[in-house]
């Protein structure tokens, strides 16, 4: 029979497709949409939180582009007091997994907003290291594989609880960013954040964000993601690190993609707001593609990237 669960870090998540943070809320508002199920979830990925309420950058804050999604939301958020005292205690976690994602502008306010979630009964914590680091200028963490470490090591001490730390594609070698952060205390990665973009407005010649750039997510960016996610195999393989996989999965052929890249599970993003359900939809057609191919679970899949190394390209590396 095929077996569609999977477990990570000793966590059991009955689906190897999650929903990426930011894009699930707080894990309760997609509860009205018709058909929608938890139990067809592996993982929602809560919002980044922070210690204090933030209100955001200011409008507009998304813009559609080609193929993908401009985003600049500025991790408006309630706070992790209000999250943990106020929202937490709505959510059924009997159907799926929940996990938190933890964003902060020092490396102390990491360790902080990860040492109140350790008390929670959520069994892990996503960390997201692209958030600007306000006592060095303002360079996001990911970026700096020395200040990655650091932020994962506070963040260590600060917790019992498996720690999957997402990284930044922006960052000169990001598989290098891996093994620092793995030597660091991570547990489990996730692959990839947003790319850095800007969209212009050619007839007011200003940037059509209000805070200028913001993350690029969607289809646009999958190939950047799938290449990402199989230089930071080559590294996680060596220490049985999993790697959750995403950026532009869209299908089950795109989550598959990433599976035989090097994840052991995808998150979905911006194609879910296109389509709440689509979770479920791929499901199906991973059950389905496993079955043609005589396979019982996605472990089979994970790393099985067949490399043409006979032939060299011109302009290939």
């Amino acid at each position: 029979m095929i077996d569609l669960s999977v477990n990570l870090c000793g966590i059991q998540f009955n689906s190897p497709v999650a929903m990426a943070s930011g894009n699930a809320g707080y894990g309760i508002e997609y509860q009205s949409v018709s058909g929608f199920s938890n139990r067809d979830i592996g993982a929602v990925f809560l919002k980044g939180t922070t210690l204090e309420p933030r209100l955001g950058n200011k409008p507009e804050r998304v813009m559609e582009s080609a193929c993908g999604l401009l985003n600049s939301i500025g991790l408006q958020n309630p706070g992790a007091h209000a999250v943990i005292n106020d929202l937490l205690p709505k959510i059924d976690m009997s159907e799926s997994q929940f996990i938190i994602n933890v964003s902060g502008s020092s490396i102390e306010e990491y360790a902080e907003v990860v040492r109140m979630f350790d008390q929670t009964a959520l069994p892990a914590i996503e960390i997201n290291i692209s958030c600007p680091n306000v006592k060095k200028g303002g360079a996001a963490f990911g970026n700096d594989p020395d200040m990655a470490a650091r932020v994962v090591e506070a963040c260590r001490a600060s917790t019992d609880k498996p720690l999957i730390v997402k990284l930044s594609p922006n960052q000169t070698d990001i598989a290098e960013g891996a093994r620092r952060v793995i030597d660091a205390g991570a547990n489990a990665l996730s692959a990839i954040n947003t790319l850095m973009g800007m969209q212009i407005d050619v007839n007011t010649r200003r940037p059509t964000l209000g805070n200028n750039q913001g993350g690029l997510s969607g289809p646009a960016i999958k190939p950047v993601a799938l290449l990402k996610v199989h230089q930071v195999y080559q590294v996680a393989k060596q220490y049985d690190i999993p790697i959750i996989g995403l950026g532009g999965i869209a299908s089950a052929e795109d989550a598959i993609e990433f599976f035989l890249a090097g994840a052991s599970m995808v998150a979905i993003g911006t194609a879910i707001a296109k389509d709440p359900l689509l979770v479920k939809k791929i499901n199906k057609g991973l059950q389905q593609y496993l079955q043609a191919h005589n396979l019982t679970s996605i472990s089979q899949l994970t790393g099985q990237l067949d490399l043409n190394t006979d032939t060299v390209l011109c302009g290939s590396v």
